[in-house]
């Protein structure tokens, strides 16, 4: 016995006809950027110009860094909240996996500890394995301890030796 086509086989093909060429619209959306849309070089690149970066040294950070505007971010917060020049921020940007933790780190010990060296609080940050936890520790110690230099709570929240005694 034969089978009968269904009652809707006439619109088996223009339906086939439809989802492809939907498929196929939604794809190149998505595949092709809009001209006005800046990627993250770009952004990197003209956010460290902004902040007095040379061209050439912009372009070199902005090319070599994971994630450009992770660094870019880095920069522009180090120098509008802690004081620090943009050329000095880029240099320790450039050194760490998690500019924007060194950033915070940063941003955080300077506005709560104004007296503290910015090459030191530059270096201490950019040394700690958890920036952002070592510049709540050195905040936190010099909140709390009025006779704790920052050079000392610095010195402190960085020291990573283990001083539990072996039981």
């Amino acid at each position: 016995m034969l089978t009968s086509p269904t009652r809707f086989h006439w619109l088996q093909l223009p339906i086939s006809r439809l989802v492809v060429a939907g498929l196929t619209a939604f794809g190149l959306s998505v595949m092709v950027p809009s001209s006005a849309d800046a990627n993250d070089y770009e952004t990197c690149t003209g956010d460290l110009l902004t902040a007095g970066i040379a061209p050439a040294e912009a372009a070199t950070a902005c090319a070599r860094a994971l994630i450009p505007q992770d660094l870019s971010t880095c920069v522009t917060r180090i120098r509008q909240n802690a004081g620090v020049t943009a050329t000095d921020a880029l240099a320790t940007c450039v050194q760490v996996r998690r500019p924007v933790d060194l950033a915070t780190c940063v941003v955080g010990i300077r506005q709560n500890q104004q007296s503290s060296a910015i090459p030191e609080v530059l270096d201490n940050c950019r040394r700690s394995l958890l920036p952002v936890r070592y510049g709540e520790c050195v905040v936190g110690l010099a909140r709390k301890i009025n006779s704790l230099t920052p050079t000392v709570a610095m010195n402190t929240c960085i020291d990573a030796r283990d001083t539990r005694q072996n039981l």
